[in-house]
């Protein structure tokens, strides 16, 4: 009895042994799975790491050497900015004129408007490419603007030696006056007559394109962001598309323009898109050390898109909406790379013209400035 007592308790002991060390071999076994478990994942997120930043390395490597091929330059017509940022303070001088025509079969008519030229400031940063500005009235600082229609103007510039893009937007006030007319029997010609009938709005973009990019550069006429070096021409494409809004009250004319207004010119509204393709070349004069001046033409055709009073026109064929626009550049600027200082006036000029009624709508920019660049980059080789 005795002996078989021993027996069981040896058993016990035996099988609780048994068990406990297979528990200890399951947790053993739980926790390398864990353990492997969680080298895996660390694995995987080190992976994940390194391909999110492999991929943003390999991306900045070819957005750096794309820009590099769209600043591709000749050094020898061409120096290039040594500067990352710029600063500039500008004048500008605003100017607008609409011209309103009427057809009819016995007798033609035009009016002319445009408001007394506006004068604004700017203050300007720009980051190679790019140049970004707010501008406002200089009659705003002293107060004596308040009754004045508010214009507004906004833009950004992208150049570079293939291309540049400007995006802008433009609002007129009301404070226009009558300064031309043709077609109308009055006692005496009237000039400079008051007009708060008139008001626009045009935004829009420009694209194009530089040919000779390696030995013109637009940037060293318009952006200060290059040198010209050796005078250089080229032939530039383009492409634009704007929104045009045109409200005119003709019973603000007076009382003896209204009796022979011919009903063409009885409008209240005009809305209209255009889209434009443009060919023309452009050329910078480098007539003295540091010095440049710059003068381009980029005439285009225009397919025009228009709805009058909130109604759409449908002419008798697509070939009566095509019309012609027309862009404006010139410019003298002095630039030692560190200082610059110029003069520059851009002017656009879009062509409305269907069978009994045609609009010309032009305006420009003149703008004095200067500024320096700052933040030079790491020097290399070209």
């Amino acid at each position: 009895m005795f002996r078989l007592q021993r027996l069981s308790l040896l058993l016990l002991l035996l099988l609780c042994s048994a068990y406990l060390m297979a528990q200890e071999a399951k947790r053993d076994t739980i926790v390398q799975r864990h353990k492997t478990m969680f080298s895996a994942l660390t694995d995987g997120v080190t992976t994940l790491t390194d391909g999110i930043a492999t991929g943003v390395l390999y991306t900045g490597k070819k957005i750096k050497k794309i820009g590099k091929e769209f600043n591709a330059i000749d050094t020898t017509f061409i120096s290039p900015n040594r500067y990352n940022l710029a600063f500039m303070l500008e004048h500008s001088i605003w100017y607008e004129h609409y011209r309103l025509g009427s057809r009819g079969s016995n007798q033609t008519q035009q009016l002319g408007f445009s408001p007394n030229l506006g004068t604004k400031l700017g203050i300007y940063f720009g980051w190679r490419w790019i140049f970004l500005g707010y501008t406002f009235d200089i009659e705003d600082l002293f107060g004596d603007n308040k009754n004045k229609p508010k214009k507004k103007e906004m833009s950004l510039n992208i150049y570079s030696s293939k291309f540049g893009v400007d995006l802008y937007y433009r609002k007129t006030g009301s404070d226009f006056k009558l300064r031309s007319h043709e077609g109308f029997q009055l006692n005496e010609p009237l000039r400079n007559f008051h007009f708060d009938g008139l008001e626009s709005s045009i935004r829009g973009l420009n694209a194009y394109w530089i040919f000779n990019h390696k030995k013109f550069s637009y940037p060293a006429a318009y952006s200060q962001s290059t040198n010209q070096r050796k005078s250089a021409g080229s032939f530039m494409a383009g492409f634009s598309y704007s929104q045009h809004k045109i409200s005119f009250n003709h019973e603000k004319l007076p009382e003896a323009m209204q009796e022979q207004l011919s009903p063409n010119l009885q409008f209240h509204r005009i809305k209209y898109s255009d889209y434009s393709l443009g060919f023309g070349y452009g050329y910078n004069w480098v007539f003295a050390k540091n010095w440049v001046s710059n003068l381009s033409l980029l005439p285009g055709i225009g397919y025009k898109k228009s709805k009058i009073d909130d109604n759409d026109f449908k002419g008798e064929h697509w070939i009566k909406d095509i019309n012609f626009d027309l862009i404006t550049r010139a410019a003298i600027v002095y630039n030692n790379s560190k200082y610059f200082a110029g003069i520059s006036l851009v002017m656009h000029t879009y062509d409305y013209r269907k069978p009994y009624l045609s609009v010309t709508n032009s305006f420009g920019t003149l703008r004095i400035y200067a500024g320096f660049n700052f933040w030079k980059r790491k020097s290399k080789t070209p």
